[in-house]
């Protein structure tokens, strides 16, 4: 009894001690991830300008005051091809009928005897 409440209280130590190895890292991982909110910085993208690139023929359509008009060509869809085929389909031939299973009857001693002689007497006989 002794032995089991050991192997109890060792259990119960390696349990409180994965608890808070895990408590640990989750706590770890929080402060990791919050570090900037809980130190009080700012993201510096929060409040900056975005700057904006204008390419040379917008530049110079925009002093003109033009409007620039792109005339796009009307898309068309792909002309598409219907194949069709034509397959054979077998039909299965009609099943034959079931065949009967005949039982033959056991062959008794004397048959079997008068068998043998006969087949004998004809190999005997045909020489």
């Amino acid at each position: 009894m002794n032995e089991e409440i050991k192997e109890g209280m060792s259990n119960l130590k390696k349990g409180i001690i994965g608890v808070a190895g895990t408590m640990a890292a989750a706590i770890g991982t929080y402060v990791t991830t919050q570090f900037n909110t809980l130190m009080g910085i700012e993201e510096e993208s929060a409040g900056a300008a975005t700057e904006v690139v204008i390419d040379a023929n917008q530049q110079q359509s925009q002093s003109n005051n033009q409007q620039v008009i792109i005339n796009i060509p009307e898309q068309k869809a792909a002309p598409t091809q219907t194949i069709v085929r034509e397959t054979v389909r077998e039909v299965p031939a009609a099943q034959p009928a079931p065949v009967q299973v005949v039982e033959e009857k056991p062959e008794t001693n004397a048959e079997r005897m008068a068998r043998l002689k006969k087949a004998r007497e004809e190999r005997n006989g045909g020489n």
